[in-house]
């Protein structure tokens, strides 16, 4: 409001900062609650935890870090303790010792004692190791990890800008992006400003222009369709339909994406751009620069990272089929005649289940970014087995560490994208076990991985299972074709070239 020149009244402002406020006062609580509740604890116990972190009997980190008369409370003369206010990383690793520690107590505690007894337990062991162990130990770990982060992002000349720029849409393939919420949410509880925000918001603005490129240059009516609505969600902060519909796709406009996120990264650095949030980039991430005076320099950011993942995309990343379709039959000839091999072209194909299970369709998926279609057209599976199976003749083109979702390309062009579950990055990889690696070359029905259904489920997460034909562009059609219950070697898939 007072970058807009308006003046609130001192009850309004005091009420706006108990809105603000609250949630960085309690933020251990709210961290080991998060944590257990995705890591299949109870979240009742993980708050009641949480909160004894910041317990008023503890003295107050924020008024001990300040030096005055508040001091750390000596337990049993030698361990300093105190509240843990602001911290992250000690609530975070309580919380999935917590989890699993519960867990573990419930499988050795009889049932008719289980109420009682697993919460009790669990409380008494967790806020002896919280407080005593894990809290002063992982604090002081937070604090140079804090440290290190501040003095990369303090790098003269924009360089730390450019660095973190430059790689972070390369980790959002990986699939362990997520980690960075702990280390923005670190930040804006020790300085009260997140300069992380500003960064992957260049690095998210490129792919999403690269994209946009594409869309522009195409004269392909289906690319365009899955390419301005891949850019539109990339724009309001989930660039992983433009990464692996578009951009990864045709390879140059993903790697020239990432040049254009560094050097926007290394701007926003050099302009001291810090948002007062975390969570939300580009369109919605505006609202985190208005009321620190930012918002024109962050635009400009946005503009120079959006102008050269285009520029760059448009005129070096990408060639529309059409103009190179000569050149392409020229090269399949010529290889013809010399070599007897035609290179592979999208063909007609029926594409296998990978689950056994039941068929959901793709709209009813519960996640945007697969019922959308903006991935490209498919179907998904309700898994009744906990076994992924090449659904054809294909290499692997990627390979999740995780072990939540594979990348394959068919012997017959299809490339396809099989995700288990729902937010099933968020685990790590634990419950899951990939049994291939990128460039494996395997057979219908090979088994890729196995995954526990009963881990995802304690995790809070859908194990519903998304096959996508991340390439529909190249097809005239993508046709599911199963319905009921499916088994394996049954087709679920049609696709017509």
């Amino acid at each position: 409001m007072n970058a807009l020149g308006i003046t609130l009244p001192e009850d309004v402002t005091i009420y706006s900062q108990i809105l603000t406020d609250t949630a960085f006062i309690i933020l251990p609580g709210l961290v080991v609650w998060s944590t257990f509740r995705v890591f299949g604890g109870n979240p009742a116990v993980g708050i009641v935890l949480g909160m004894m972190l910041v317990s008023g009997s503890l003295p107050n980190a924020w008024a001990v870090a300040s030096g005055g008369e508040v001091t750390a409370m000596n337990f049993f003369g030698f361990i300093p303790v105190v509240g843990l206010q602001g911290s992250v990383l000690p609530a975070f690793i309580i919380g999935v010792v917590g989890a699993k520690f519960e867990k573990a107590l419930r499988k050795v505690v009889p049932d008719v004692l289980d109420l009682l007894v697993t919460p009790f337990v669990t409380l008494l062991v967790m806020s002896i190791l919280g407080l005593f162990v894990i809290g002063p130990v992982f604090h002081v770990v937070e604090n140079y990890i804090l440290f290190g982060t501040k003095a990369i992002l303090g790098l003269p000349f924009g360089l730390g800008g450019l660095v973190i720029g430059g790689v972070h849409q390369l980790i959002v393939v990986s699939g362990v992006h997520h980690i960075f919420n702990l280390l923005e949410v670190q930040l804006l509880a020790a300085d009260h400003v997140n300069p992380f925000n500003a960064i992957i918001t260049a690095a998210m603005t490129a792919q999403g222009a690269a994209t946009v490129a594409v869309g522009v240059k195409t004269k392909n009516p289906k690319l365009k369709t899955l390419a301005f609505p891949a850019a539109l969600s990339a724009f309001l902060g989930i660039t992983e339909p433009a990464i692996f519909g578009v951009n990864l796709r045709f390879r140059k406009p993903f790697f020239l994406s990432l040049i254009a996120g560094a050097i926007g990264g290394g701007l926003a650095s050099i302009l001291g751009l810090a948002g007062t949030g975390n969570g939300i980039t580009i369109i919605p991430g505006t609202m985190l620069y208005v009321g620190n005076g930012q918002l024109f320099q962050y635009l400009l950011m946005v503009a120079v990272s959006f102008v050269l993942g285009f520029a760059l995309t448009y005129m070096f990343g990408y060639e529309d089929e059409e103009e190179v379709a000569t050149e392409v039959a020229t090269e399949r000839l010529v290889q013809e005649e010399t070599t007897g091999n035609i290179p592979v072209a999208p063909q007609n194909e029926t594409i296998q289940t990978p689950i056994v299970g039941d068929v959901v369709a793709l709209e009813n998926v519960n996640d945007p970014v697969f019922s959308s279609g903006a991935m490209g057209q498919g179907i998904a599976v309700k898994p009744s087995q906990g076994v992924v199976y090449a659904p054809a003749d294909a290499e692997v083109s990627i390979a999740f560490p995780t072990g939540h979702a594979f990348g394959l390309k068919t012997a017959d062009g299809a490339e396809i994208l099989i995700h288990v579950g729902i937010d099933t990055v968020s685990m790590n990889g634990e419950g899951f076990e990939a049994k291939v690696a990128q460039g494996d070359k395997v057979k219908a029905g090979d088994v890729l991985g196995t995954f526990d259904s009963n881990k995802i489920a304690a995790a809070g997460l859908d194990d519903t299972t998304m096959v996508i034909v991340t390439n529909t562009a190249d097809y005239a059609s993508v046709t599911p074709v199963a319905s009921g219950s499916v088994v394996k070697g049954d087709a679920i898939i049609e696709v017509k070239a």
